[in-house]
Formats: C-alpha cells, structure tokens, sequence
C-alpha cells in the first residue's frame, strides 16, 4: 500500500475501502451482513487498511459492521473515517454523534472524522467548537470536511484550534467541473486544498462503474499500453496527483483485487497529460 501524509504524525492509505449501501443504504438492511462483513475484512487482509464509513450509511448500521469486521485486526494498523451528518452540527448533537459512532464501531478513537456536508442552519463556530472538543478528548484524531467549497473550508478553520486536512469530494475523469460542491473542483477546489495542504479524499472514482468498462478511447488505450483494466487507469490517474487519495466500494474479492491493481506502478506525464484533456468536464 502506498501512502499521503495527512498530518505532521499521520499519513493515510491511498486507497480506502468505502461502505456506502454496505448494511443497507438510506435504511438498514441486514440481509446480508455476513457477507458485508466478510467484505471488510477480506479488504484488510488484502491491505486495504483504511476503511470510510458515516452515521448516515444505513442509519449507522454500516458503522456497526465495520466494527464487526475489524474486531479481529490490531486497531493501529487500521485507518477509520467516518462523518457527522450536516442535521448533527449542533455542539451537543455532534459530540453525541461522535460518541455512537464510537459505539457502533466498538473503537476508542476515530482517525479521521469529517463534516459530511455544510449546514448553513447552524453556526459553523459552534460545530468546529464540537470537534476541537473530541481532539481534546482523544476521541478523534484529525477532523476535516466533506462537500465543502473554499469559502466554506476558510469559514470553518477561522473557528478551530485543529487543522483541517481532508476535504472529501466526488471526484474523478467523468466529473472534474461541478459535481455535489457547486464549484469548481479542478479550478478552485482541488488548487486551494494542495496550496494548504488539505488532503482531497475523492468518492465514485469510477463514475458509478462508467470508468470501468471499455467505450472511451483513450482508457481503451491505455488500458493496452499498461497492461491494466480500465478501473486501475482511472484509479491510477486520481492518486497519481498531489494530495489526493480515493475510496472505492466493492465487496466481490475479484474486484478488490484488481482496485489493488492500481497501486505500484506510475502512469507516464504525457499520459496523464493525456487523460486530463480527453475527458469533457461535467457535473
């Protein structure tokens, strides 16, 4: 696995494992948790040791089975995220938000945790005060953001003692202009959050399976040149650029291997070059 620092004493795998419609998706489903289950926790032995999770996911039941699954793996080798949801934002609501979160996912720390979207209901001072309360407590070890603009990462650092290092955003060939943030990602977003060292952390890298599978040229092409799947192109393409990590969500074996696939080889500067232009911008 390769790695991104994300602070002076913290660096962040470059792929993570997401759980989006793992447990269910705006509900809890229990069908079939055993299989979810056993989908983390092949992740982690496969190496994917940095696992993305929310309150949000199937009511929290996502939470929960993550916990499960990492209950058999040493904690510190492992890097959790997982997000407060933007009805949370309120000082008390978030701490007691972070606190299930906590219980769900049977752990006395989360890595990293994020601010799944912007609240304008609700004073972000107050919000940041909340999460500069579970640095204190060790509860969180880093926080940061999710679907934020530039002005409104400027807003909440102004309220908080802890840097902010992650910014997480839909990101990837097919969506590069506007996607869930209305701005502009390569242009504002994305430059903004390299120049101070926020990390992007970069959702639906395949556009929703769009980027993996053949129909554009050039990722046909490349896909030949580089011996690899059109998935591990785009993949590739995403962490290849500075400061950007991603997540990816499958619970088939065979596709958490080839997201592997990615990772240990660099695609060529005039390919990147390649890829950057041969893609129309879209939100």
């Amino acid at each position: 696995m390769e790695f991104k620092k994300l602070t002076d004493a913290t660096a962040i795998p470059v792929l993570g494992f997401g759980t989006w419609t793992i447990g269910g998706g705006d509900v809890a489903d229990t069908t079939h948790d055993s299989e979810d289950i056993s989908a983390i926790k092949n992740a982690i032995k496969l190496g994917i040791t940095n696992i993305d999770t929310a309150e949000a996911y199937a009511e929290g039941h996502a939470e929960e089975l993550v916990g499960k699954a990492i209950s058999g793996f040493d904690r510190k080798n492992l890097f959790v995220t997982s997000k407060v949801s933007p009805e949370h934002l309120s000082y008390n609501d978030l701490v007691a938000s972070a606190k299930g979160s906590l219980e769900r996912l049977q752990t006395d720390y989360i890595d990293l945790y994020l601010i799944h979207a912007p609240n304008p209901d609700i004073p972000i001072q107050e919000t940041m005060k909340a999460m500069d309360f579970l640095v204190e407590q060790k509860l969180v070890k880093c926080i940061g953001v999710s679907n934020f603009a530039v002005e409104q990462i400027k807003e909440a650092q102004k309220y908080t003692k802890n840097k902010i290092v992650a910014n997480q955003i839909e990101y990837n060939l097919l969506v590069r202009d506007k996607g869930r943030v209305t701005e502009n990602m390569e242009s504002k977003i994305i430059p903004y959050c390299q120049k101070n060292n926020i990390l992007i952390i970069a959702w639906r890298p395949l556009a929703k399976g769009e980027l993996a599978k053949p129909g554009f040229k050039i990722l046909d092409e490349l896909a030949k040149k580089y011996n690899k799947t059109h998935s591990q192109i785009a993949i590739n393409w995403l962490i290849s650029k500075k400061g950007i990590v991603t997540i990816t969500k499958s619970t088939k074996l065979e596709h958490l291997k080839e997201n592997l696939g990615a990772i240990g080889w660099k695609l060529q500067h005039e390919d990147i070059g390649r890829l950057n232009n041969s893609f129309i911008t879209s939100g």
